[in-house]
């Protein structure tokens, strides 16, 4: 299991106040953080409605796998002396005001937590950092502070988890007495540390070689590139003014520098790369603001040269050879961010301009280079960079996300199709319409994620999927019209989102175990202590409640390993006493409380995207079923960590629905059929592939990439050369600083003068139809019809910087385009 699997967890403590916990969807490198409790006020989200409100939703009526929700309800009994016997717990007694916890390989147990006290004097900090280690899965704990010398871990570059399983750890420290750097290393699992000095301050977290435990990679706070081949013994530096850096395929290294020694004007920026560690280092492109790396693109947001406008660019040879991206072009004050991206696609969010906290999703081809809309007025932040998009792991092609209406209100829709079509989500059966509701008719369910959270609402988790528990989401929500800022209530879909019911009242923490088999929740009570834990075996329609504790906790945080595969799962939390507070966990096992293995009659057949798997015609979602051994819900077994997903894919002939609209052309609400723009009728697009100007012939579809269906409906499509050459912006310039160093030819002048005039020419002939970008023909956008939800692709995942889903799609939340 690679990076992906492990995950570093974060608690902050602040004494003597009351706690709120906001805890993140887990990903490595991200933590969770407890900040202070916060009352919101002036924050309002209204209604908004959209055309052909819940129509299709309406008609997918799913039948339950097995079991009502009576039937399973009973299904444990006397489970409380079972927990008692397996509930362990651990005090650490030191005054450290956070502790950050990581899991170190794939199902070893092994748990490493480091707490840490600051205390900031006049001009001078002093600090004290404490490493404990767990090979139980948190059941019990060793003090191991000498490991690290009682060194001051510095706790913002957290923990560095080696991937694949290899058991490397890395953690920076400051120097005794000065002001240098030094890591603790180890590669047996945190059993055994070893420091060494370095020869720079870090400015980021020491980065592996994803496919190179042993090859480690950081900037410096003087921008310089230093590597490691030799898990950090020794380093070399590879390059002295480097912006952002980022590991490509295999050995390869991206990164961004400016001509002139400064990382500020990023319009200037020149992208290199080595394939080699630094020998040889290749300029790719220049005038660039940002890149990202998602799938097989490398992606470049270029300046063209028309003061602050910039495109996006994308290669889909590591840098080689560029083509402009076909969408539209974005000020400084606006920025591109990749939502999602595999090998077959990108989503990609292109902001509005001015601060509207809003913009368009487009979705690419195959080559990532013509885009369709897929979905305006996407909610989008400019102020923080947050946004709701989701990727629902447990199921493909489920996106969920939200979008803002002109009256500023904030709705959830979900896609899946991978953004063919949005729609509004089903109302759970079991919940009614909230109070704030203008128009009870329109009543649907809308989910709490990242937005809500930055404007801090009562929202401890972010909506929960895993992709080995096929089918499952658990999401805080609201039922009504519009997202409402009351006390949100937990939700699950058991079906990847078409269906819901309520399954806790009030916000919850929680977490999935045992693939899918269990599902455990803790109240989220900032103000009041706690010693509940609720634990379901059957999707979340029932729920047990055990104590764990007679003396109750303040509550900080549910940690349990990533993967969803473990039966083990820790509460973490503080008490007080007359004169210091002190961190306490619990860890309870619930693999006793599973008694027996899952059989094969534990399983019941189930087909994704479907109502009746006797259907012939049903379950059909790009170009094929799937059809998967689900978990019976009446079934108290244990699947093991050994339990894998295996879909039975079987192909489908092709329809509209396997299409997405080409450019040029949109789809009708509750419509399949792609018409054309009536101000486009008759008019064909050009456009600028691999340095040659390309016609699309098109009669309004293109395949959703990815989509495997065969035969049936194929409409016509094709590309014809123009045999003319064109060349982008970031090409330009190389050819520009070319003629430059070679001005003495005047064979050569002549012969770019001669260019310069053809295209001058070209563009008069096409200037009806285009806008030039530099000496780029492209689609003119301000004339496509405004209409949402008009098309619609696959999927990808945001800014244009990267983390890695568990389920191989990238998913993406760094810097993006955004201007910080």
């Amino acid at each position: 299991m690679g990076l992906s699997a492990y995950c570093v967890l974060h608690l902050c403590v602040t004494f003597a106040v009351a706690l709120e916990v906001y805890q993140p969807r887990q990903s490595p490198g991200q933590s969770v953080f407890v900040r202070k409790s916060d009352i919101v006020e002036g924050f309002r989200l209204a209604t908004r409605s959209l055309p052909g409100w819940l129509a299709p939703a309406e008609q997918h009526r799913i039948r339950r796998r097995s079991a009502d929700r009576g039937d399973t309800c009973d299904a444990l009994r006397g489970y409380e002396p079972k927990l008692v016997a397996n509930t362990h717990s651990y005090i650490f007694n030191d005054l450290s005001g956070s502790v950050s916890l990581a899991w170190v390989g794939d199902g070893t147990g092994v748990i490493l937590a480091l707490t840490t006290f600051q205390l900031p004097f006049f001009m001078i900090k002093f600090g004290q950092s404490k490493l404990y280690r767990s090979n139980d899965y948190g059941k019990t704990f060793q003090d191991v502070t000498d490991l690290i010398n009682n060194t001051f871990i510095r706790t913002e570059f957290g923990i560095a988890i080696g991937p694949e399983n290899s058991g490397k750890v890395i953690m920076t420290g400051d120097v005794s007495g000065g002001p240098g750097s030094r890591i603790f290393a180890s590669a047996d699992f945190g059993n055994s540390f070893t420091h060494y000095d370095l020869p720079f301050i870090p400015l980021m977290q020491i980065t592996y070689n994803p496919h190179d435990a042993n090859i480690l990679l950081v900037t410096s706070t003087h921008n310089q590139l230093w590597l490691s081949k030799d898990f950090g013994i020794n380093w070399k530096k590879i390059y002295d003014m480097v912006c952002m850096v980022k590991w490509g395929p295999e050995n390869t290294i991206f990164f961004t520098s400016h001509p002139n020694g400064s990382c500020i004007d990023r319009g200037m920026l020149d992208l290199k790369r080595t394939t080699d560690y630094g020998k040889t280092i290749k300029t790719m492109a220049n005038n660039i603001f940002s890149f990202g790396l998602g799938g097989r693109f490398v992606f470049a947001s270029v300046m063209t040269g028309k003061g602050t406008l910039r495109r996006i660019h994308v290669s889909v040879d590591q840098g080689e050879k560029w083509n402009m991206a076909q969408l539209p072009h974005v000020g400084y004050e606006q920025f591109y961010s990749i939502l999602a991206a595999n090998d077959d696609m990108v989503f990609m969010h292109v902001d509005e301009p001015g601060d509207t906290g809003f913009g368009t999703i487009y979705v690419s081809d195959d080559r990532g280079i013509v885009y369709s809309k897929s979905l305006e007025r996407h909610l989008y932040t400019t102020t923080g960079g947050d946004t709701d998009f989701t990727n629902v792991t447990s199921l493909r092609g489920v996106f969920i996300t939200s979008t803002l209406a002109e009256d500023s209100s904030v709705q959830s829709v979900v896609s899946f199709d991978q953004g063919g079509e949005w729609l509004p989500l089903l109302k759970p059966a079991n919940s009614k319409c909230n109070t704030t509701a203008k128009d009870p008719e329109k009543c649907s369910l809308h989910i709490h994620a990242a937005y809500s959270t930055s404007m801090k609402l009562n929202i401890p988790m972010l909506p929960l999927s895993e992709p080995n528990a096929v089918g499952l989401i658990i999401a805080h929500g609201s039922v009504g019209d519009s997202l409402s800022t009351m006390n949100p209530d937990v939700y699950v879909s058991d079906d990847g989102g078409y269906s819901w019911f309520r399954a806790l009242k009030g916000p919850h923490h929680y977490s999935i175990l045992d693939s899918g088999g269990l599902m455990v929740a803790v109240e989220h009570s900032p103000t009041k202590p706690i010693n509940q834990i609720k634990f379901s075996t059957d999707e979340g329609q029932c729920w047990s409640v055990y104590n764990f504790t007679n003396e109750p906790i303040h509550f900080t945080g549910l940690a349990s390993e990533p993967g969803a595969r473990s039966m083990n799962v820790s509460l973490w939390g503080y008490r007080d006493s007359v004169i210091s507070q002190y961190w306490v966990s619990f860890t309870i096992d619930f693999r006793e409380l599973l008694t027996r293995d899952c059989v094969t009659n534990d399983y019941v057949q189930w087909l994704a995207h479907s109502d009746d798997i006797s259907d012939p015609n049903d379950g059909c979602m790009l170009g094929y079923k799937e059809k998967f051994l689900r978990l019976r819900k009446d079934s108290v077994c244990w699947n093991g960590r050994q339990y894998e997903v295996n879909p039975q894919p079987t192909l489908c002939t092709c329809t509209l629905d396997d299409f997405l609209c080409d450019f040029g052309y949109f789809r009708k609400e509750n419509s399949s059929e792609c018409l054309e723009q009536a101000n486009l009728k008759g008019q064909d697009l050009e456009f600028c592939l691999h340095g040659k100007e390309e016609k699309l012939k098109t009669s309004g579809y293109r395949k959703i990439p990815g989509d495997k269906c065969e035969g049936g409906i194929m409409p016509e499509r094709k590309e014809i050369d123009l045999r003319t050459r064109c060349v982008s912006d970031m090409v330009e310039s190389e050819l520009r600083s070319e003629v430059l160093k070679s001005s003495s030819s005047a064979a050569i002048i002549v012969t770019v003068t001669i260019v310069m005039l053809l295209s001058i020419m070209a563009g008069v002939l096409f200037i009806k139809k285009y806008v030039c970008g530099g000496r780029f023909l492209v689609h003119r956008y301000s004339v496509l019809q405004q209409h949402a939800e008009a098309n619609g692709l696959d999927s990808v995942d945001e800014p244009l910087e990267t983390n890695h889903a568990p389920n191989g799609k990238i998913e993406f939340h760094d810097d993006s385009d955004e201007v910080s």
